[in-house]
């Protein structure tokens, strides 16, 4: 696996990191993790420091594929614009944006982040990778395909396929292999949604590829890059087992603790404590 850094934290397969949500939208589905005014912002960033979160992902425009969420790349921008600052006196993590937009990418660089989050895994704006060459930065690949073909599966060798497919148009932009994580993107294959950044898929249920691609995630480690995955408080699992939003932590915890066993090396959550306890008590196996 190739070696990666984001901000001073090292992503390795010899220890798993933590990253904590931070969402600035207040159209983001999971309620919990929004703050809006400073203080919030001030005081969520220091609790999640001192949960045991190793990086936070700062969100500011949703791209849950089930609402509608898009808003304007200046909304984007000036919600980030007046959290990072705050979110740089408050603690000492590195920043990862999630945004797919490369307008937002770059300024988003140029006022302190460490990393980008491009749940389109560089396919939904032609001006990302090239942005993100430029300034050298790490990014993490969503699986992503704007037009996926009839016999697109839900296994994980096509979920591998098309996340090559992001390595490729990053490594041909000059984006180097030690910049490059990579995410099976849970909850973002649909039969339908209401924006543009999801993977329409019809021939078998969401939520089943979601469990499929949890249960193979071994193959994607083929790829030999860092792998993120973000399973806490996921639609799939209120499908399954018919539980609402706030029902959902303990099986969301057991979920992180697989896709760690096989293979994981960023856990992405809402729910920090709750996973750096988790994570120890499987370390205390190994």
């Amino acid at each position: 696996m190739v070696l990666t850094k984001i901000g001073d934290v090292s992503i390795n397969r010899h220890s798993v990191k933590i990253m904590g949500i931070l969402n600035l939208s207040p159209e983001s589905f999971y309620k919990e993790s929004i703050k809006i005014n400073l203080n919030s912002i001030s005081s969520y960033v220091k609790k999640l420091e001192k949960d045991g979160a190793d990086i936070i992902d700062i969100g500011a425009m949703s791209t849950a594929p089930y609402l509608n969420t898009i808003t304007s790349s200046q909304v984007e921008i000036l919600r980030l614009k007046k959290a990072i600052k705050m979110i740089r006196n408050s603690c000492r993590l590195p920043l990862s944006v999630d945004t797919p937009r490369a307008r937002v990418a770059e300024e988003a660089i140029m006022i302190g982040a460490d990393a980008i989050n491009d749940v389109c895994g560089l396919k939904y704006d032609p001006e990302m990778a090239p942005i993100l060459s430029k300034y050298n930065i790490p990014v993490i690949l969503g699986a992503y395909e704007k037009n996926p073909s009839s016999i697109l599966m839900a296994k994980s060798f096509s979920t591998k396929k098309i996340l090559n497919d992001s390595i490729t148009i990053a490594q041909k932009a000059g984006i180097k292999k030690t910049n490059i994580i990579i995410d099976p993107s849970i909850g973002f294959f649909r039969k339908e949604g209401n924006n543009p950044f999801f993977t329409k898929i019809t021939k078998i249920p969401w939520y089943r590829r979601d469990i499929e691609i949890i249960s193979n995630l071994k193959e994607l480690t083929k790829l030999y890059f860092p792998i993120c995955i973000s399973l806490s408080n996921k639609s799939f699992l209120g499908k399954l087992m018919n539980l609402r939003i706030n029902e959902r932590r303990i099986p969301s915890l057991i979920m992180e603790v697989i896709a760690v066993m096989n293979g994981a090396t960023v856990i992405r959550t809402h729910n920090v404590k709750e996973t750096v306890l988790a994570l120890d008590t499987l370390q205390l196996l190994s």
